[in-house]
């Protein structure tokens, strides 16, 4: 009897090592919302990484985080480097701007996992508004892919991103 307890929890984790190790080897994460407010006024709020890091929800929801800001204050070549117990540590770089329409970011994330992600933000006029995208995309690893057997990673970060979306909505209408 305790041969085939053993032997269903041996092939379960097997089973489990082996989905993680079939999931996609890219991700991508998006959410966009919609503020009433131009490009022109929302852009210096991601552009600027002071401006970023007042509504970024990884740098507010983690009391514990430590930062470094260097290079310009803002646009490319803009960075920030991070360590917190929530949001883990790594850096963010500005790589790519066109004022006031689209930014790109590397984030290199050191722990919990390592990773080179891209992150992307896209505002594209809408009437009198602006809808805002963030996206974030990259290579998985097999612990994040393992994770992901259990948890909805889009959901958690996405849910992050929209928390953020919202934090910039309120400051850009104001």
């Amino acid at each position: 009897m305790l041969f085939w307890i053993l032997a269903i929890l041996v092939a379960a984790v097997l089973g489990v090592l082996a989905y993680a190790w079939v999931k996609p080897d890219d991700f991508e994460t998006r959410r966009t919302a919609t503020i009433a407010a131009p490009p022109e006024k929302i852009y210096p709020l991601i552009s600027d990484l002071h401006a970023f890091n007042s509504w970024n929800p990884f740098v507010q929801n983690d009391p514990g985080n430590k930062g470094t800001y260097s290079g310009p204050n803002a646009g490319k070549g803009a960075a920030y480097d991070f360590a917190g117990g929530k949001s883990g540590s790594g850096r963010f770089v500005i790589t790519d701007v066109k004022p006031p329409a689209k930014l790109e970011m590397e984030l290199i994330m050191l722990k919990p996992f390592k990773g080179d992600n891209k992150v992307e933000f896209t505002l594209v006029p809408k009437g009198g508004a602006t809808d805002v995208t963030w996206k974030m995309s990259g290579k998985s690893s097999f612990m994040p892919k393992l994770m992901g057997v259990f948890m909805n990673m889009d959901e958690m970060v996405g849910g992050q991103f929209a928390k953020g979306l919202a934090n910039l909505k309120a400051l850009a209408e104001k």
